[in-house]
């Protein structure tokens, strides 16, 4: 494994820098556990030198600041867009991605430093963006308890946005959070179908026990909304299984729903495509075509999703949410005086298109 090119010598200059490094070269260590749900996984524990993340400008991210305590997801996820980063440390963007797991064990200490810097000026984070924070390797590490503590005691703003039903066991914490600062919650439900759900996302909960999320949240005060990630080509983009997901989203109380339709980052290209060959192959050509230009697909078909979508969330009387516009769990009350009716449309490019951002 490549640690030799994240480490605090790798990092150090002759000035005594180590800006580029991320954790010490003596500071990983390997972990297996023999327990069934972590059958097949290896842990890599490390302590990061830094936890927030600026996100390249280059990026269509909605965002400028990341936390990720985990690097691989035990979600396996074929779509993932985040397969790529494995490679960074020559480890496998396949099986690898799935099962070697990089667990940055002291990053709610971390965290708490860098948010008391005086060059920290307290900007939104986001966290789960990436790889899920709550995988299933939080329920043994348990780092964001910490991660939320620090962000509340600070009353920085910050996000999250998972596939992991562990995310209840911190509703206390996201609860004093949100009295002090912004918080938004999103959970990833990009369909209702569990025949596709069990191959193309096996380590995630199924859909409906994501929607409980949504609706437990939404039962305690705790406004969550749902980006409909991804909407998959010919296998979740027929009108009745759109239908039926929104109706599910609805139902389970989301304050909007943002569909976004898959997109293939290299790396999550080459795994999706494998896939599908085994899993599809009468598609395998279907996408070729449709993607052809690059990572996403064509704004005709994404435009389409995102209308049909919009149509039905005001049908099921829900609405978008405009892209970058920060959820409060806990809002003021309102001012006495006119305002829009539920599940009204936003105008403008928000409207038509869809913010490309990934939950794996």
């Amino acid at each position: 494994m490549r640690w030799e090119n994240l480490t605090v010598e790798s990092g150090t200059t002759e000035h005594g820098r180590a800006d580029a490094a991320l954790f010490g070269a003596d500071a990983v260590t390997t972990r297996t556990f023999d327990t069934p749900e972590f059958a097949g996984i290896t842990f890599h524990e490390v302590r990061a030198r830094s936890i927030v993340n600026r996100v390249p400008g280059a990026s269509r991210m909605p965002f400028e600041w990341t936390v990720n305590p985990y690097r691989g997801c035990t979600h396996a996820c074929v779509y993932c867009f985040a397969r790529k980063t494995h490679s960074y440390l020559d480890l496998d963007t396949g099986v690898g991605f799935d099962t070697q797991i990089v667990v940055k064990v002291n990053a709610p200490e971390v965290l708490r430093r860098q948010l008391s810097s005086r060059r920290w000026q307290g900007e939104h984070i986001a966290m789960g963006t990436n790889v899920d924070c709550y995988q299933r390797a939080e329920g043994r590490y348990r780092l964001m308890p910490g991660i939320i503590g620090a962000l509340g005691d600070h009353a920085n703003p910050f996000s999250i946005l998972t596939k992991g039903t562990l995310i209840l066991r911190d509703l206390d914490l996201l609860t004093r959070a949100a009295q002090v600062t912004d918080v938004g919650i999103s959970v990833s439900v990009g369909f209702t179908d569990t025949e596709l759900w069990r191959t193309v996302e096996p380590g995630t909960p199924a859909p409906e026990r994501r929607l409980d999320v949504v609706r437990t949240l939404s039962e305690h005060g705790i406004g969550c909304g749902v980006l409909m990630a991804p909407v998959i080509p010919f296998l979740s983009d027929d009108p009745a299984q759109l239908r039926a997901t929104v109706r599910a989203v609805a139902a389970a109380g989301a304050t909007s729903v943002t569909p976004l339709a898959l997109h293939l980052r290299p790396g999550a290209r080459e795994w999706f495509m494998a896939w599908l060959g085994q899993h599809h192959p009468h598609l395998v050509r279907r996408y070729e075509r449709l993607y052809a230009d690059g990572t996403y697909a064509p704004k005709w078909y994404q435009r389409r999703i995102t209308r049909q979508v919009h149509d039905l969330a005001r049908e099921y009387g829900i609405g978008p949410t405009r892209a970058g516009m920060p959820r409060r769990i806990h809002e003021p009350e309102p001012e006495p005086g006119p305002g829009p009716g539920p599940g009204l449309e936003p105008t403008g490019p928000a409207a038509t298109e869809p913010i490309q951002l990934t939950l794996i």
